[in-house]
């Protein structure tokens, strides 16, 4: 019998001089701000390794003797002052003046979402949704907007990935101590915790509130694992995108309804809210609840609720959108539905789309808001497509769905470097990351300053990628001659290797095989010992992804073959920490999407913002963001083939065309030095790149166009509904209903006579008369579009005049809408004319989706 190991944990006792390092410890502030996480380590760098970079953990951890010693150390106390300065500077910033004179002084934005990405100390995220949810919370932080954020504690975040000997992922999971983590529980007034109760079938589940700080925003976490929970249902949060079907629909029943009702704990009463793709929609059907307990219609409760609702779709790929089955949501919503006054019919009418006869949380959010948005412009348009059918009759191309590009936290993804270089240059560089103009002194950089910094941080990058590969390769039973071997490119000067980085989560539509399509040519552009080149991957497959698991695989079995060994790296443990040095230390970020799945793609954000050079598909982000002119470019842009031919085809030609690229652009580009060893053209790129990416693609551009264009909608929009106690919610219900049950008998027609010509300065009168079938003239408006149509018999509007009616007889059915149009336009005009619900409280107008053209 093996003897007994005991565990006693020692912690120190803060100095009160150092007593602030908790207010830094306890605040995700941390996460984006480097010297803040530097000072830590300048206490004791080998704990500050150990202990994963976490400060609250640390402080647990470190030496009592290491703590004193410091108290001698002035450098570092002026350090330390400096940072708890900047610390408290920050937290009173106010509010920017363009935001807070169009705020209300009760404004609050609630933003919903299953996963966060803040910082590898708090690993409850997966990989791009969670990242962008934190960056999402950092800039709203930075603004200084009313908001907080709702998500779930996981007792386990997501895995800890290892790569064997034979290149299979291989998934481990840790429980997370919450004492370690920059958590708190909530409490009233009293110092009790605060807990609420959500109904399961045959049962309440009891989850908990906690509380995290970022920066000047909160964000809520919500954790079943209670003793006064059945085993079961502490397994809820237990797992990030873990368990079953019934596990996943207990998890957003959890964070929709449970999330309401944690605010309203909390006292708080948001005026917009943010569902951040469709995990969180139930919160749609709590706050319905909450209206109809107040003596409204389901009709009207839904009105008021989507009134002050925005909703983000995040992904392209039909499999990524939730559905559960009539079964399970029978099973857990047949109590529910008659608290919101729904027949088993409406409810289920709420998630349905098209003929699909499960529940979708997507139709959800869709029905339960009133603005909607894709994450790029090409996303934009795709789920504009893909949603076509909840507003049947009006081109996808004009339905409420817009786009609001995804951008990144600069201070979280910069490199230390080049954000000293910044303020060496301009020490209010923060001040300006939307002022485009502003960014063009990063031209004026001396090409030999601005290299040296690019160098020294991919000197870092390729000293961490020998030490993590070196204990990945000896774990996998790898000589250290082999090891050697295979690491053999990373040991001369930085600029001796072009680095070419590839990270992201292994889904099959990013074809992280791309680039092995012809091994051939592949073998023979690495082949030049003139000009070395490696390729480094690293990123997860989800454990239940069988084709993501054979990608790594393949990559890891291609990286071991003779023509290849050492030129292709895989990496284990792909996680935040190492996605920061990946993104900023790389020569060249690799992107190949099949278009048009890519909804976003922020790691090439993250990479251009540091001068790394993008050689992407021009898909999602990049399909705004590559720029070319004046004989430079911000990167390089493979064009997408059309996707109606075959895939095999179009796959084959675009790995075709990135190998060119890289043969006769790329590297010859990167080795192109002077005397000195500059290359000059590859300077003015990266230049291009920081300068064009930086300040368009950033996370306070992107919450800035949410608030103008979403969350201050979203709340004028619901103030004006909730006024005299709903009666203009309940107008705009009533006046749907209407439309809806009138519409089948709607027609109308031209009843003017047409000029067969028309001078320029003439006015164009048009008449059309419509048959109301028991409408109100003013229930409809007349459109007339001048355009064109173009490829595949599309209609393409590039004039638009709105006409309403004239008033008419109270008891006719029928109205007359005139137009007397004095347009500049010239030459052939084609013209036509089509009948819309019209009132004057749709946010958008076409939300009924009803359209019908003469």
């Amino acid at each position: 019998m093996a003897p007994s190991i005991y565990t006693l944990e020692i912690t120190p006792r803060l100095p009160q001089r150092l007593r602030r390092l908790e207010d830094l410890a306890n605040n995700l502030y941390y996460s984006w701000r480097r010297e803040v996480r530097h000072l830590f380590s300048l206490i004791d760098r080998d704990c500050w390794q150990q202990t994963g970079d976490n400060p609250r953990l640390f402080l647990q951890r470190v030496a009592q003797e290491k703590l004193d010693a410091v108290l001698d150390d002035p450098v570092f106390l002026a350090d330390f002052d400096d940072a708890c300065r900047h610390f408290d500077d920050y937290l009173a910033q106010p509010l920017s003046p363009e935001i807070a004179e169009k705020l209300q002084p009760n404004d609050l934005i609630a933003y919903f979402c299953a996963e966060y990405g803040f910082h590898e100390s708090l690993p409850i995220y997966s990989g791009g949704l969670g990242i962008l949810a934190g960056d999402h919370c950092k800039a709203a932080s930075d603004v200084g907007l009313p908001f907080v954020s709702v998500g779930l504690l996981y007792r386990q975040g997501y895995f800890k990935q290892n790569i064997d000997a034979q290149g299979n992922q291989i998934a481990s999971y840790l429980d997370l101590d919450f004492h370690t983590l920059p958590i708190s529980p909530a409490s009233d007034a009293d110092g009790r915790a605060i807990t609420v109760t959500i109904e399961l079938p045959g049962r309440s589940v009891l989850a908990r509130v906690w509380q995290v700080a970022v920066g000047r925003i909160r964000l809520i976490l919500l954790d079943t694992d209670l003793p006064e929970n059945s085993p079961n249902d502490r397994q809820i949060t237990y797992r990030l995108y873990g368990g079953d079907r019934r596990t996943r629909i207990e998890q957003e029943l959890v964070l929709g309804i449970g999330g309401v009702r944690a605010l309203r704990a909390l006292k708080l009463a948001p005026t917009a809210w943010h569902i951040n793709e469709g995990h969180s929609a139930f919160q749609v059907l709590e706050r319905m609840r909450e209206h109809v307990q107040q003596g409204e219609s389901a009709g009207m409760a839904l009105e008021m609720v989507a009134s002050s609702t925005v909703f983000t779709t995040h992904t392209p790929v039909p499999a990524g959108h939730d559905v559960f089955s009539a079964e399970l949501v029978d099973e857990y919503f047949s109590a529910f539905w008659p608290k919101i006054g729904l027949s088993r019919e409406d409810f289920f009418a709420l998630g349905r789309q098209a003929d699909d006869p499960g529940f979708n949380m997507t139709a959800l959010a869709l029905h339960g808001s009133r603005q909607h948005n894709g994450v790029s412009a090409i996303h934009g348009r795709v789920a504009s497509e893909m949603a076509s059918s909840f507003w049947p009759e009006v081109p996808a191309s004009e339905n409420p769905i817009t786009h609001v590009t995804n951008g990144v936290h600069v201070d979280t993804f910069l490199a230390r470097e080049l954000s000293q270089l910044f303020n060496s240059l301009h020490r209010d560089w923060r001040w300006h990351l939307r002022d485009s103009e502003y960014w063009s002194f990063v031209d004026q950089i001396p090409p030999d300053r601005f290299w040296s910094v690019r160098s020294a941080i991919k000197a870092e990058l390729l000293v961490d990628i020998r030490r993590r590969l070196s204990a990945q390769l000896a774990q996998d039973g790898m000589s250290d001659i082999r090891i050697e071997r295979t690491l053999r490119y990373l040991q001369g000067g930085e600029s001796d290797v072009l680095l070419v980085g590839f990270a992201r989560r292994f889904a099959t539509y990013k074809r992280a095989n791309l680039l092995f399509r012809d091994r051939a040519r592949l073998a023979r552009l690495v082949a030049d010992e003139r000009r070395p080149v490696v390729f480094v991957f690293a990123g997860k497959a989800h454990p239940a992804d069988e084709p993501g698991k054979a990608l790594i695989r393949e990559i890891w079995q291609i990286a071991n073959e003779p023509e290849f060994h050492g030129r292709i790296l895989l990496l284990e443990g792909y996680d935040m920490a190492l996605a920061r040095k990946l993104v900023a230390g790389c020569d060249v970020w690799l992107n190949n999407p099949e278009y048009p799945l890519e909804a976003s793609g922020t790691s090439g954000q993250k990479a251009g913002l540091n001068g790394v050079l993008n050689l992407s598909v021009a898909d999602g982000w990049w399909g705004e963001g590559y720029q070319r002119g004046n004989g430079v470019a911000n990167g390089w842009s493979i064009k997408p083939y059309d996707r109606s031919f075959d895939h095999n085809y179009c796959d084959s030609e675009e790995a075709s065309d990135l190998l060119t690229l890289l043969e006769t652009e790329v590297i010859p580009m990167f080795f192109d030095r002077d005397h000195t060893g500059l290359p000059h053209r590859w300077i003015r790129y990266a230049k291009m790149a920081i300068r064009t990416i930086l300040p368009q693609f950033n996370a306070a551009r992107m919450v800035c166009d949410y608030i103008h264009h979403h969350y201050l909608p979203a709340a004028a929009h619901g103030r004006r509904l909730r006024v005299d106690s709903g009666q203009p919610a309940q107008g705009l219900e009533q006046f749907k209903q209407r439309v809806r049950a009138a519409w089948a008998g709607v027609s109308g027609r031209l009843i003017s006579e047409l000029p067969a010509q028309l001078h320029s300065t003439d006015t164009l009168e048009l008449v059309v008369e419509v048959t109301l079938n028991g409408l109100k003239p003013e229930d409809l408006a007349v459109e007339c579009l001048f355009g064109e149509v173009g490829l595949h018999d599309q209609w393409q509007t590039h004039t638009r005049f709105t006409a309403t009616a004239t008033p008419q007889p109270p008891a006719s059915n029928r109205a007359i809408y005139r137009f007397a149009l004095n347009t500049s336009l010239a030459g052939l005009q084609h013209f036509r004319f089509r009948l819309v619900p019209h009132h004057a409280l749709q946010l958008h107008p076409y939300e009924l989706g009803l359209m019908k053209w003469l």
